[in-house]
């Protein structure tokens, strides 16, 4: 049976890219930080290996090399069912993000009043809140469905079994420490808000030209920018917090296909 995170390397993950990107532009920090300590981009990074390691050490076991059990149409169809509400889940939250899924979104993106000034609409604060609001809605959607796909595993074959009582071990074991390290991520972003509304600051005093919340949400305006890299690391989040359950998907798909 193929490892459920053998595929995919975290280091390149488009969560861990965008934010060593944000990182970099942020020189101040490495005076903050001491020398040689690394940054939270690598040490996500380091946590991934770790998580990729175990769950390859655990899934790589003899115990593990044992035939299927159970019908195969039967097993197609458990299969089917769960890559089926994966995908629905998926989709759901990926709609909440983008707020493309065509109803009302429950956590909507802060947006300044039209009257706003860059010193009462250009904080940071509202952002915080929407963005930890999304994380708390991915994690409680994510464990629950990584439970519900591991009870479909349950019902398979005894490689499958022992895949699921595996990946909720190592759920309990690595929870604690990945809630602490994606609670990092909204700090970054601050960083990055405070990077483009200050170079829009610099801009404007050079200028001639009147602000307005319109000029920041215009096509290029800074605040547009960051509502735009907002958005993109909470996809990349979400793709990467999926990572565990699409494995076992995966795993579950290749273990039908063996069996057929």
């Amino acid at each position: 049976m193929k490892t459920y995170l053998s595929r995919t390397n975290f280091n390149s993950s488009r969560l861990v890219r965008l934010l060593a990107d944000f990182n970099a532009g942020e020189r101040g920090d490495a005076r903050a930080e001491s020398r040689g300590k690394p940054s939270f981009a690598e040490r996500l990074g380091q946590w991934l290996d770790l998580n990729h390691a175990i769950a390859l050490s655990g899934a790589l076991h003899p115990s593990l090399r044992q035939g299927p059990g159970g019908t195969a149409a039967g097993a197609a169809g458990a299969a089917d069912q769960v890559a089926a509400l994966v995908a629905r889940v998926q989709a759901a939250l990926r709609d909440a993000i983008t707020q493309e899924g065509g109803g009302k979104a429950r956590i909507k993106l802060p947006v300044p009043e039209a009257g706003a000034t860059l010193e009462s609409g250009g904080k940071y604060l509202p952002y915080r809140r929407y963005y930890l609001a999304q994380q708390r809605e991915m994690e409680a959607a994510l464990v629950q469905l990584r439970a519900q796909v591991r009870e479909a595993l349950k019902g398979g074959s005894p490689s499958l079994r022992q895949l699921a009582g595996l990946d909720g071990v190592l759920e309990k074991a690595l929870a604690e420490r990945e809630r602490n390290l994606f609670l990092n991520v909204p700090l970054l972003l601050e960083k990055r808000f405070e990077q483009l509304r200050d170079a829009y600051t610099s801009a404007l005093e050079a200028s001639s030209q009147a602000d307005g919340v319109a000029r920041w949400m215009q096509p290029g305006g800074w605040l547009a920018v960051f509502c735009k890299d907002l958005q993109s690391v909470l996809l990349a989040e979400l793709d990467l917090r999926l990572q565990p359950v699409l494995g076992l998907v995966e795993a579950f798909g290749n273990e039908v296909s063996k069996s057929q």
